[in-house]
């Protein structure tokens, strides 16, 4: 069951034509790519 504070998105609304974007969470930087095997990764 989803809790009413979580939120869905697909992943090609965020990215549009991009294959990396930043992520700033509390002041720090984080990157979500997109890898050559359609896989995420989230690095700081």
């Amino acid at each position: 069951m989803e809790n009413k504070k979580d939120k869905k998105i697909e992943s090609k609304v965020i990215f549009q034509n991009a294959n990396i974007i930043t992520i700033v969470h509390d002041g720090q930087e984080y990157q979500l790519r997109i890898t050559k095997a359609n896989k995420l990764i989230l690095t700081k």
